[in-house]
């Protein structure tokens, strides 16, 4: 009976070895190395680019989207107005009920209130 008890206590103790062994090496394998990058990272300052929105009253001016076009919706998302920019600063009288609206000039989208 010892000799079983013995080799049962013996036989956890190789597995629970086998298991770190194992346990270990699958970390060891798994950890990512150091990899350095081949190319330069450029960074573009995108707020240069973007066209600037502004809206005084009812008045709309956009600046530096000479060419883009222009979306205005109301709050639940219906087109209230379209038109394409002609010139790199302009204003625009707009003939809309006063609210909250979302423009859009090319990518750039800005909420605004209107009153």
């Amino acid at each position: 009976m010892l000799i079983f008890a013995l080799i049962s206590k013996l036989n956890k103790l190789m597995t629970k070895q086998i298991l770190t062994i194992v346990f270990a090496s699958l970390v060891a394998w798994g950890t990512p190395t150091l990899m350095r990058a081949t190319h330069a990272i450029e960074i573009i300052d995108n707020e240069s680019q973007m066209p600037v929105i502004s809206v005084t009253g009812s008045s709309l001016r956009i600046v530096g989207a000479n060419g883009q076009s222009v979306s205005i919706f109301n709050v639940t998302g219906v087109r209230v107005l379209a038109f394409k920019v002609e010139g790199n600063d302009k204003h625009y009288e707009l003939s809309l009920p006063k609210g909250c609206y979302i423009i859009k000039v090319g990518k750039t989208v800005r909420k605004v209130s209107i009153s």
